[in-house]
Parts: structure tokens; C-alpha cells; sequence
């Protein structure tokens, strides 16, 4: 039997494609739960809750955290806890995010790294009110900004406009959201970005999206999968280039065309080279 897919099922919960993600996430659903592994089942529910919190979906998030959290191990155990914060939080279960904090303040502080304690601040402050709350989200923003985890500093961000619109403090709160938007659309967190964007509507400024924003432009990862099929590499062979599923492969491609206005890998060769290009 083929070993797990994990990259591919963290990529598609990161990307936010629902109907993509879900199709490999109950894939490998079946193949841990046929195989008995309690971690694989433990990240698929991760995977989950990230899926749906990316997408404001939060009672779908908060239920798939909870399950994740049945499965308590040194990997993604702690995951499952941020999330399942976030999503209590907002659905109205607060005491189930109250009592996930306090597991996962345990695992942050014994790690005492920045990535650890910049999560934990963030959780904390979903849970904290008023004038507590913002130097936590600050906390959060900086400790993840030294950690060089673009994605979750972009994720600190959005909470924190979020809270800051909802304090009715428009102008800060287009700051942290709108960096977050960018940061989310660069490195392809659809879901997040979109989220992302919602929120700068309500505080009176537009976001385009990523399709709007940068047509015609591609990622760099887009741009080097471009290439490569334009150089005749098949998908399993582009994949095993750049370490990700030729699934991966088939979805960028299919941005690559939508973006360059070509349906097929064999009018890569007639467009001009300029165009190969990155965000």
C-alpha cells in the first residue's frame, strides 16, 4: 500500500481549495483508518480544521479539531489545539478553546522558542478582551515575524485586524489586514486571502483578488513548474524535481493556463519568455 500523502494533504489545507482539499483529505482518510494509524488520522483532522478555519467555516473547524485532538502526540497534536482555539472561539465554545489554550501554553512554554510562544499569544489573546488583547496579538505578529514563518505571521496579522475592526479601529486594523491579504496571495493561501479580503471590505477598502491582482503573473513556484512542462518534463517528473505531488503539479498548471490564457502544456512553447515570470 502507498505511503500517506502528508506534504500534499498540508499543502491543500494551506491552499484552501475546499473541493480539491476535501477529495484528498477523505482519501487519506480511508488509508489511515484502514492502516490503524492514529497519527495519520490525527493530521488528516488537522488538516481539516485548517481547511475550514481558513474558510470561516468555524463549527466544521472546531468538530475536526476536537477529533484531532483525540490523538495526542508529539506531532501535530499541538496543531490540532491552535486551531481548535480559534475555531471555539468563534463559534462560542469558549470553553472548549479555554481548556485547549491551557494544554497547548504547557507544550509553548517548554519549547520556549519563538514559533511556539508567537502561537500561544496569538491563541490567548482569541480569548483575551479589551485593552489585554492587543499586546498579545502584538506578541504574537513579532515572535512569528522572528521565526520566519511567513504563513503564520500572515495568520497573527489577520487576527489581529480582525479584532481591530471589530474594536472599530478601521485604520490600524486595514494595516495588519491588508499585509496579511498580500502575504496570503503571494505564497497561494487562497482561503486565508480570501478571508482576509472579507475583512478589509468591511472596513471600506477593496481587495482584488489574486486573480484580479495578478493576472498574467505567476508565482515562482508557477513559474518553474511553467517551465519545466514547456521543457517537456512530464508531472511525476516535475514533482520529483521540486519535492511535491504530481497532483500539485496538475493544479498550478491548470493556474499557469487560466493566468496565461492557453489551455493546454504545448502552448507553453509560444509564450514569450517574459512572461514566465513571478509574483
Amino acid at each position: 500500500m502507498a505511503p500517506l500523502k502528508y506534504a500534499s494533504l498540508m499543502l491543500a489545507a494551506w491552499r484552501g481549495n475546499e473541493a480539491d482539499g476535501l477529495k484528498l483529505i477523505e482519501a487519506g482518510r480511508l488509508e489511515a483508518t484502514a492502516r490503524g494509524e492514529g497519527m495519520g488520522l490525527g493530521v488528516i483532522e488537522w488538516a481539516t480544521a485548517l481547511l475550514y478555519n481558513g474558510c470561516g467555516r468555524y463549527a466544521e473547524a472546531l468538530a475536526a479539531a476536537q477529533r484531532g485532538c483525540e490523538h495526542d502526540d508529539v506531532g501535530l497534536f499541538a496543531w490540532s489545539l491552535a486551531e481548535l482555539i480559534e475555531a471555539g472561539v468563534r463559534s462560542g465554545a469558549t470553553d472548549a478553546a479555554s481548556a485547549a489554550l491551557d494544554r497547548l501554553s504547557g507544550r509553548a512554554r517548554a519549547s520556549g522558542t519563538d514559533w511556539a510562544l508567537g502561537i500561544e499569544a496569538g491563541s490567548r489573546a482569541l480569548l483575551s478582551d479589551g485593552r489585554d488583547a492587543e499586546p498579545l496579538y502584538r506578541e504574537a505578529v513579532e515572535r512569528l515575524a522572528r521565526s520566519h514563518g511567513v504563513v503564520h505571521v500572515a495568520r497573527a496579522r489577520l487576527l489581529y485586524g480582525e479584532w481591530l475592526r471589530r474594536e472599530n479601529r478601521r485604520v490600524d486594523a486595514r494595516e495588519q489586514l491588508r499585509a496579511a491579504h498580500e502575504m496570503f496571495s503571494a505564497i497561494g493561501a487562497e482561503g486565508f486571502a480570501e478571508r482576509a479580503r472579507h475583512e478589509l471590505l468591511a472596513t471600506g477598502e477593496t481587495a482584488r483578488t489574486r486573480t484580479d491582482d495578478a493576472r498574467g503573473v505567476l508565482t515562482p513556484q508557477e513559474a518553474h513548474i511553467a517551465r519545466l512542462a514547456r521543457d517537456g518534463l512530464s508531472n511525476p517528473e516535475i514533482g520529483a524535481q521540486l519535492f511535491i505531488s504530481p497532483r500539485t503539479v496538475q493544479y498550478d498548471l491548470r493556474k499557469v493556463f487560466q493566468k496565461l490564457d492557453i489551455t493546454s502544456r504545448n502552448q507553453l512553447s509560444r509564450v514569450p519568455t517574459s512572461q514566465l515570470n513571478t509574483a
